[in-house]
């Protein structure tokens, strides 16, 4: 067993999540505390402008490595340990571009930056291995998914991850499918900040009091055969456009919602079979709105995180301590099952820390 710290910065750009884990990178997963460090109006700012690759990309990552490396020493701080008791810190850092066809994925970073700075050897760039041996990146969540999917007494199961961009892994008949579904929260992120001025649209009441203009969404569908295509697929957070300009604050929430829980409706036909259970997770599940389209959209119960006693907020952070883990002993880290990969492939780069 291995004592792990996760950190996950997400596309929805809100703060990085740290999650402290035991594990032995297979079956056994003690979960620990978990905080969320919000990002500043500068961080957040300056990761807006790197996205797609502009910006001041070595600046903002070595803020983005500071902040992370803040936010270990309050996790350790909370949980009364020293940096002497993790073994290993999971830096996922942050997406700023993801063009699978193309091979190319970025996330930026210091591993060595935050390896000097707490001390602790850190394991980064979880994706870029994964692409080399063909495949697309991601989701990368989808073991961990399955580790704790394994307690669970309901089969087949899917975990939708509802964070800037949708993902859904699929638990059953002892096979494991993944991908991303279609947008997730990016959209009415931006859309919500533009419009209205608030960073997102708490608890979904802002598209409660609106109308979806559902054939924007058909539009969507129709002119994107990126939907149609099977899995293993991935997306960009801004790879999907909806033409919504011309509509009210409460309009353009309801109908990116609705473009969401559409996507994930669409997504069905690429499982083998129906599960009995949908696992919301991700900032997503917070939106009232987009879970109750879910519900009615959806033929089997649909729940949040926090129902099956997992923790929606620390879940994907708590992914990547669990990736490091496995990581360190050259286990998979990704299957072509997952993510197109031509054979189960482990990765991440290390950085040793320098203990004290």
């Amino acid at each position: 067993m291995k004592s792990a710290i996760g950190l996950m910065s997400g596309t929805s750009l809100d703060g990085i999540d740290a999650a402290l884990i035991e594990t032995d990178g297979m079956t056994t997963v003690r979960r620990g505390m978990a905080l969320t460090l919000p990002f500043d109006t500068a961080l957040r700012s300056g990761l807006k402008a790197c996205l797609g690759g502009g910006g001041d990309v070595p600046a903002t990552a070595h803020h983005l490595t500071l902040m992370a490396g803040e936010a270990v020493g309050r996790l350790l701080g909370r949980a009364g340990m020293q940096s002497g008791d993790i073994d290993v810190i999971g830096f996922h850092g942050q997406t700023i571009t993801h063009r699978p066809a193309e091979g190319l994925t970025w996330q930026i970073g210091n591993g060595a930056l935050l390896a000097e700075t707490t001390r602790i050897d850190v394991i980064c760039d979880f994706r870029s291995r994964d692409m080399a041996s063909g495949g697309e990146g991601a989701p990368l969540a989808p073991l961990y998914h399955a580790a704790l999917a394994a307690a669970l007494d309901q089969s087949p199961v899917c975990v939708l991850n509802i964070g800037g961009v949708a993902n859904v892994t699929w638990i059953g008949d002892g096979k494991l499918i993944a991908f991303d579904t279609g947008p997730g929260g990016a959209l009415l992120d931006d859309w919500t900040l533009a419009r209205t001025g608030e960073p997102f649209d708490r608890d979904g009441s802002l598209a409660a009091r609106g109308q979806s203009h559902h054939d924007r969404v058909t539009a969507v569908f129709d002119n994107n055969p990126w939907f149609d295509r099977p899995p293993p697929r991935s997306l960009d957070r801004d790879s999907i456009a909806i033409d919504i300009a011309d509509l009210s604050a409460a309009d353009g929430a309801a109908t990116l919602v609705d473009l969401t829980a559409e996507a994930v409706e669409h997504a069905r036909r690429f499982v083998p079979r129906e599960p009995v259970l949908w696992i919301v997770c991700g900032g997503g599940r917070r939106n009232r709105h987009l879970i109750n389209a879910l519900q009615h959209r959806l033929p089997a119960e649909v729940r949040v995180a926090e129902d099956v006693g997992w923790d929606g907020d620390s879940l994907e952070a708590e992914a990547f301590a669990y990736l490091a883990v496995r990581s360190l002993a050259g286990l998979p880290l990704s299957q072509p099952s997952t993510t197109g990969c031509r054979e189960p492939v482990t990765g991440g780069a290390f950085h040793r820390g320098r203990r004290a």
